[in-house]
């Protein structure tokens, strides 16, 4: 029989060295360097570290229950790392599709994607890059569902441990929603969030869209320009701040909006608005491509969110080990490279 602990590393430490397979335990089991990792003897003759079927019988075993003390482990994570209260805190939440193959549970048709997947919902601090939830929806969930019961989850520990730290909630349009803007306002919660382009916007952006249209003409540059202004959608119960873009370049002219509770220059707060773009650009794509967290090939449901669980704590992991390679040529290394040319 294998321990609980030694398990759960041989199977973390192979997602991290690129192993990100249950099979691949069967050409690992003797492996020196994991056998120490996992604190086994590394004598050839000694015991072996678990087989394929029994790291997948610890992944069909696991409950819900066990799943929500485990979701809680990346801001246990977060907490050990940050001492003292971050200046301020920015949420930056994404989604992202995960394309289905098989006979798993709950892998159903996204009409958006126009595929059969999971929809995972990812939540990443926006300064130090930090996995703070990865929660495995099924896969005809639309961008925002659930997305308030994580919040409001998330915002509870948060305070909890830092009362009085400034949070602030990025994401874009595919989280707009009046639920989410009026929790934030109840709760001192900053929010910049991507809005619809609807007609009215689109009305009152107008001047701005042919001033920088003019500009073009008589320059050939790019041209962007960002105002704002107070808006109120039929469901909303009062007028909200609407940060309107009129960019115009080679390929055309393209409008955005977004809405927000923020005080500041328009310019500047779509500036930051579109730093959310390294979510999906960079963390995304590391725990996608880099640590395969799109593996979720089980049949069952809970397993598959327990794999990317795992997934998510070998991102913490590469992501730490990065951090403390400060003022070297790895401090802003991709995770496939930390793996294949330093581990």
């Amino acid at each position: 029989s294998h321990v609980l602990l030694a398990l759960l590393r041989q199977r973390l430490y192979q997602v991290v060295a690129g192993y990100e397979d249950c099979n691949d335990a069967d050409t690992l089991r003797n492996d020196p360097i994991f056998k120490g990792c996992c604190d086994y003897d590394i004598d050839p003759t000694a015991s072996a570290l678990a087989s394929q079927p029994t790291l997948s019988r610890l992944e069909n075993t696991i409950t819900s229950h066990e799943l929500s003390r485990i979701s809680d482990l990346l801001l246990d994570f977060y907490f050990a790392k940050h001492q003292r209260a971050p200046k301020q805190i920015i949420l930056d939440i994404d989604s992202t599709d995960d394309p289905t193959h098989g006979n798993q549970q709950l892998s159903l048709f996204n009409g958006f994607y126009k595929q059969h997947m999971f929809h995972p919902l990812l939540v990443f601090d926006g300064t130090s890059g930090d996995p703070l939830v990865a929660l495995l929806r099924p896969g005809d969930a639309a961008s925002s569902t659930g997305v308030l019961s994580v919040v409001k989850r998330l915002i509870k520990r948060l305070r909890a441990r830092w009362p009085r730290v400034k949070i602030i909630i990025r994401a874009d349009g595919g989280f707009a929603s009046p639920e989410l803007y009026k929790f934030c306002e109840k709760n001192r919660l900053g929010y910049i969030i991507g809005f619809m382009t609807t007609e009215p916007l689109k009305l009152l952006n107008k001047k701005n869209v042919d001033r920088a249209e003019q500009l073009y003409k008589e320059t050939n540059q790019k041209v962007r320009f960002v105002r704002s202004t107070l808006y109120r959608a039929k469901s909303w119960n009062k007028q909200r701040r609407i940060l309107m873009k009129a960019e115009v370049t080679a390929q055309g002219t393209n409008q955005r909006f977004v809405v927000t509770n923020l005080q500041g220059k328009a310019l500047e707060l779509y500036d930051f608005y579109a730093e959310r773009g390294q979510v999906e650009n960079q963390m995304i794509k590391e725990l996608k491509l880099d640590l395969q967290a799109d593996r979720l090939s089980c049949h069952r449901f809970l397993a598959n969110q327990f794999r990317l669980l795992l997934h998510s704590i070998g991102y913490v992991l590469l992501h730490r080990l990065r951090s403390e390679l400060h003022g070297t040529e790895w401090a802003t290394a991709r995770m496939d490279t930390l793996r294949t040319k330093l581990l």
